[in-house]
């Protein structure tokens, strides 16, 4: 599965480019999901609502998780099978450790090789717990007489008189007899209304036995081994509950993090480690070997190509691919990748190039978040970063919508810009990216909006913010632009280490919200002419 998603405080142009990329990656039968790095801005809700596309599911990092892991699926097996049986399928599968589960596979337990052994040295060997059906397989043998399925009672190898058996009144309703064909013991046994008989040596047994174990509710089984081995293997027939780890287990669920359990695989003297879903659901096993070379989340980017701007955890991922038409940022690959740079207006321009190279049909849904995406990231068309390609984009699928697109457009931004009911903090950070110029950390923060009023009147408040921010992420600049879309301007707020960069880089006085006419796209005007005003004078 492949993680497509965009920038952190995603646009409109990030979500749509990942939701029109991931569609286009499915139709060349690749495999993937759309994700987004926050929550949508009302004008992404407005696109994806009108157009009726689901929203992309939210992201908070990319670290590699247990689920990422190639562990080792091992099947469960129910408790109420056999110790020796589980010896055998372990023995059959070459594995150390088994999991015991329930019928709806949850975990309720774990045994493993050195639990076998230790139950055969310090066990209890005159318990016996069992079906008779797991006894009679176990023991290769075949029930006679099954009066109940299960058995419990304590274990008695018959090496006694007749008369020692009544004498002593060794044997009672809860005994379980193993005896050869001793058909006196046999009759005394049946005779006593015993637990389970089992015969050995294989050899038939007469009719009337048979019968006066029915009459006695006395299960009977007959096998063909001798007494000896029989009662070697009689404890191996107990419940492997009787054995089994089934409190204090250490295990994982697939969702945590491989950093976060590191330590406590390394450090930790087990070498299995059950891994659950969140409803304690069995799914395998991890070990130390499983952490040395660890599968990475296979993630594209959209609309960015910088680390700041990226998922947290991203050094952990495998980048396949990057769309992008911003500056080349700092992300580095040990691999080639598909790098796709172009200097569009919005990335869906360079998406909906791809889809006509593969020939894939564009649908009414792709083509209403690709226009969108358009349409956001160059203002309807009247950014400076707008090229001929974006322009011809939006004709093409419009061709496809046939809508009043500037009417669409304009209901699209009075949604989107809407700053009714929200924070300053929700404002800033709306559409903030970081960057670094020359050594210098530089932070702008870009908010569009047709009510440019309510921003200004709360001016100091916002300034208080931005100082706050500025010395917090000790920034050389930290700006705020508040874009005019009808004005095709911004108005500043900023806080700077040297005032002479805001004035030579906006050719204005250094003042507080004071309007810079032309000036709305931070990519191709805000950050290059920092750019060259930090290097002339910063």
């Amino acid at each position: 599965m492949i993680y497509v998603f965009g920038h952190k405080n995603p646009d409109t142009d990030s979500v749509t480019s990942a939701i029109a990329l991931s569609n286009l990656k499915n139709k060349l039968d690749c495999k993937s999901i759309p994700y987004i790095l926050g929550k949508e801005n009302k004008e992404t809700k407005y696109v994806l609502e009108y157009f009726n596309v689901d929203s992309p599911k939210p992201l908070e990092n990319i670290k590699t998780q247990i689920k990422d892991l190639n562990y080792d699926r091992v099947e469960g097996i129910s408790s109420n099978h056999s110790i020796l049986y589980a010896y055998k399928l372990m023995e059959e599968k070459r594995i150390r450790t088994l999991p015991i589960i329930d019928k709806n596979n949850k975990l309720i337990g774990i045994i493993t090789m050195k639990d076998i052994a230790m139950g055969l040295i310090k066990g209890d060997f005159y318990h016996l717990k069992a079906s008779l059906e797991n006894i009679a397989k176990d023991l290769g043998g075949k029930v006679l007489v099954a009066n109940n399925n299960e058995v419990e009672g304590k274990i008695n190898i018959i090496s006694y008189y007749g008369d020692t058996l009544k004498k002593e009144e060794i044997l009672s309703k809860n005994s379980i007899v193993i005896v050869g064909d001793r058909y006196d013991i046999i009759d005394y046994a049946l005779e006593c209304g015993i637990e389970l008989l089992i015969i050995t040596g294989g050899k038939k047994l007469p009719d009337k036995y048979i019968d006066k174990a029915k009459r006695k509710n006395v299960n009977l089984i007959l096998v063909k081994t001798d007494t000896y081995t029989t009662s070697k293997l009689i404890s191996q027939c107990n419940y492997l509950s009787s054995i089994m780890i089934d409190s204090d287990i250490v295990k994982f669920n697939q969702n945590e993090y491989l950093d976060d359990i590191k330590e406590e695989l390394i450090n930790n003297k087990h070498s299995n480690y059950p891994i659950v879903t969140d409803k304690n659901e069995f799914l395998g096993f991890i070990s130390r070997r499983h952490i040395l070379n660890p599968n990475r989340k296979k993630v594209i980017l959209v609309d960015h190509n910088e680390y700041s701007q990226s998922a947290d955890g991203l050094d952990e991922a495998e980048i396949l691919e990057i769309v992008d038409h911003h500056k080349i940022g700092d992300i580095s690959t040990s691999m080639p990748i598909t790098f796709r740079n172009m200097p569009l207006g919005s990335t869906c321009t360079i998406v909906f190039q791809m889809y006509k190279e593969y020939n894939i049909p564009i649908d009414r849904k792709m083509a209403g978040v690709l226009m969108s995406g358009i349409i956001s990231d160059t203002l309807l068309l009247k950014s400076p970063t707008t090229t001929y390609f974006d322009k011809h984009a939006v004709n093409e699928l419009n061709s496809i919508l046939k809508m009043d697109v500037d009417n669409f457009a304009m209901e699209m931004f009075r949604a989107g810009t809407s700053l009714e009911g929200q924070s300053i903090s929700e404002i800033f950070y709306k559409d903030f990216k970081e960057f670094r110029i020359h050594g210098n950390k530089v932070g702008v923060g870009q908010v569009f909006t047709l009510d440019i009023k309510d921003v200004l009147s709360r001016k100091e408040e916002f300034l208080e913010f931005i100082n706050n921010i500025h010395k917090d992420k000790d920034n050389f600049v930290t700006l705020l632009l508040i874009t005019d879309i009808l004005k095709k301007g911004s108005y500043i707020l900023f806080r700077s280490n040297n005032k002479g960069v805001i004035a030579k880089a906006f050719d204005v006085q250094p003042l507080q919200g004071i309007f810079v006419r032309d000036m709305v796209s931070r990519k191709k005007q805000v950050i290059p002419k920092l750019t060259e005003a930090i290097n002339i004078i910063g």
